[in-house]
């Protein structure tokens, strides 16, 4: 498969929006390829332990494996290696084939890098002291992930006050706090769920660029922006077929909107869309891209 690191994901322990269990899930990543896995449970990192300790265990095995291979392929590669009775009559360079198929599978479980991380409610009118309806009972998503030992630590901060401080039916964190616990973590704008999202679908062009703008001056270059295609085409499985259609023009949308940032940000201007899509008129997303890497807007594409 492609290589892919998944950066949002939610467990069990995201109640009511999670399923699987993190064993499985690291299982699973693991299957697949990936190099790592982020845990981003809403509003809470309880699974973090667990998570962490699964891993460590997993990656312990990879390593004892690890260490038995190179020693067996030294051994072959020195002509002393004695077959055991799954190899016997099998030529030597099978044998060597196989030890290093197997070493390159062990070594990227030896590293897998499980992040921490947590889905937060941001407060939607920016205080998580405020507690009056319907308004305050939640707040947009955002993804953020540790990417060190400052930013962990941050998290645990940010987590723990949006519990201690900005409870009101959901934890929530505040632009105060985020930008007060910004270092050494890395956000993305989250779901339809998140502020840029709901924006682009409720709100003006105008609000959309003033958030982007404010995330990518509090977080800079760890700021990114998600995209999600998560088509069910398979009638027997059990899905809101309301959501891919909703993500589709929000894509769309999100796309103009990280080019016209991009040149507000960097001085650019005056706006001009990218050129359109051959098929869909939709502005391309290759060249969308590759104008967010020369001016220093970054993007993550979550697909399934």
């Amino acid at each position: 498969m492609q290589d892919f690191v998944h950066l949002h994901v939610h467990s069990q322990y995201s109640v009511l929006d999670g399923q699987a269990s993190i064993p499985k899930l690291v299982d699973k990543a693991i299957a697949d390829g990936m190099r790592g896995m982020a845990l981003t449970d809403h509003g809470n990192m309880m699974g973090c332990k667990e998570f962490f300790n699964y891993v460590s265990k997993v990656r312990g095995k990879g390593k004892d494996a690890v260490c038995k291979l190179e020693e067996k392929l030294q051994k072959l590669n020195a002509g002393d290696y004695e077959p055991d009775a799954t190899e016997a009559g099998m030529p030597v360079e099978e044998i060597t084939r196989k030890a290093e198929a197997e070493l390159q599978k062990q070594t990227r479980i030896a590293n897998f890098m499980p992040i921490l991380g947590c889905e937060m409610y941001v407060a939607r009118r920016g205080d998580k002291s405020l507690r009056s309806g319907k308004i305050d009972h939640s707040g947009w998503h955002l993804i953020v992930l540790a990417k060190n030992e400052k930013g962990y630590h941050n998290l645990i901060k940010l987590v723990s006050r949006s519990w201690v401080d900005g409870f009101y039916m959901r934890p929530r964190t505040d632009p105060s706090d985020l930008k007060k616990y910004h270092e050494g973590l890395i956000v993305s704008s989250a779901c339809l769920g998140g502020e840029v999202a709901q924006k682009i679908m409720k709100s003006t062009p105008e609000e959309v660029d003033k958030t982007i703008l404010w995330y990518k001056e509090v977080f800079g270059d760890d700021y990114y922006l998600e995209l999600m295609r998560h088509e069910v085409k398979n009638p027997a499985i059990r899905a809101n077929r309301d959501t891919y259609p909703l993500q589709k023009e929000v894509n769309k949308k999100l796309k103009e909107a990280i080019y016209k940032v991009s040149r507000i940000k960097c001085g650019i201007g005056p706006y001009e869309p990218p050129k359109a899509d051959a098929a869909h008129g939709a502005p391309n997303l290759e060249d969308t891209l590759r104008t967010m890497q020369t001016m220093g807007v970054t993007i993550q594409i979550e697909d399934k």
